[in-house]
């Protein structure tokens, strides 16, 4: 990274501007998604008893706060280099916090899908969840594909970091759907806490990725 007139811009300087525009306006479309995915799919897995939506909510209040520190990261990043040391090192602090968050996730997940096999709790039929599967499954990835194109140009790791655990999303949106689906159509209780355990290994990755940090 070069500094400009205008700001911490690569070598590119002044062309660069209109991909850390696309890259500051993607990552907060992120995080206002994941607000709006979160508040969703814990109501609507509480509602129905859904380990599995209720551990993608939770999984999005995570990625919402990384979401988040990421923001702020790329704004001085592009804005300024006054305080760019700074914002590395509170970073690599969050990045460490949010790694721990994602292994009790993965804790608590574990736990919570052994009851539920154990119990033989049968979840409730989610249409809320169904949908909210499917537009994440559609619009993380077209979400994730800008970003990373965005990171390329501009050479950021954090920016590219983030568009990663974007893509993820999407594919735990997939694991989710069939989750439920499965339940709706064949009455496969067990398929809800199946899918909840399969995002299990992301999340002791992401944790651990975070956690050594």
């Amino acid at each position: 990274m070069e500094s400009s007139g205008d700001g911490l811009l690569p070598a590119a300087g002044r062309s660069s501007k209109p991909w850390a525009r696309q890259s500051l306006g993607l990552v907060a479309i992120t995080a206002g998604y994941n607000t709006i995915e979160a508040v969703v799919a814990i109501a609507s897995g509480l509602a129905a008893g859904s380990v599995a939506l209720i551990a993608f909510g939770l999984d999005s209040l995570i990625e919402l706060a990384a979401a988040c520190v990421v923001l702020w990261r790329l704004r001085i990043e592009f804005e300024g280099a006054d305080e760019l040391d700074h914002a590395e090192r509170i970073e690599q602090r969050a990045r460490r916090f949010v790694g721990w968050t994602f292994l009790a996730l993965a804790a608590y997940v574990t736990a919570d899908v052994v009851l539920t096999f154990w119990r033989h709790e049968r979840p409730r039929e989610s249409l809320i969840g169904i949908i909210l599967a499917i537009a994440s499954a559609i619009v993380m990835p077209v979400v994730a594909w800008g970003k990373l194109s965005a990171a390329a140009a501009l050479q950021s790791r954090a920016l590219r970091g983030e568009a990663l655990e974007t893509l993820a999303c999407a594919w735990l949106s997939l694991t989710l759907l069939i989750g439920l689906a499965a339940n709706a159509a064949f009455g496969w209780w067990w398929a809800d806490p199946l899918a909840a355990a399969a995002m299990v290994p992301w999340l002791v990755r992401e944790g651990l990725e975070g956690a050594k940090d």
